[in-house]
C-alpha cells in the first residue's frame, strides 16, 4: 500500500468537522480531472465506503481515499494550515511537477 500521511492538524480538524456528521461518517479525498493545473482535490463527507477504498487513520480521524486517486496522491501528507487566505486542507503531493496558487489543482 503507498504511505498517505496524516498530520495532527489535519486529524484534529476532521474529528471537529465529523462530530456535526452522523457516526461512521469520514472526509473523502479523491483526484478529479480538471481545474487550473489539470488535476484537482475533491473534499467530501462520506457516509459510506467501496470494498476498495483505503482508510488513514489518525488519532481517531478517518480519510477515505479511491484506488485511482490513491495513485495519483502517493506519498503525500495530508495537513490542516490556517494563513492569511483562511483556514484549507493542504496536500503535499511530491509527484506534483506544478501546483496553482488555489492549492487544490496540481499536474504530474
Amino acid at each position: 500500500m503507498t504511505e498517505i500521511n496524516l498530520t495532527p492538524r489535519a486529524a484534529k480538524r476532521i474529528n471537529e468537522i465529523m462530530g456535526a456528521e452522523p457516526p461512521g461518517s469520514s472526509l473523502r479525498i479523491s483526484v478529479n480531472g480538471g481545474g487550473c493545473s489539470g488535476f484537482s482535490y475533491a473534499f467530501d463527507i462520506a457516509r459510506d465506503r467501496a470494498e476498495q477504498d483505503v482508510a488513514i487513520e489518525r488519532d481517531g480521524a478517518t480519510v477515505i481515499i479511491d484506488p485511482v486517486s490513491l495513485e495519483y496522491m502517493a506519498g503525500s501528507t495530508i495537513d490542516f494550515v490556517n494563513d492569511l487566505i483562511g483556514q484549507s486542507f493542504k496536500i503535499e503531493n511530491p509527484q506534483a511537477t506544478a501546483s496553482c496558487g488555489c492549492g487544490t489543482s496540481f499536474s504530474i
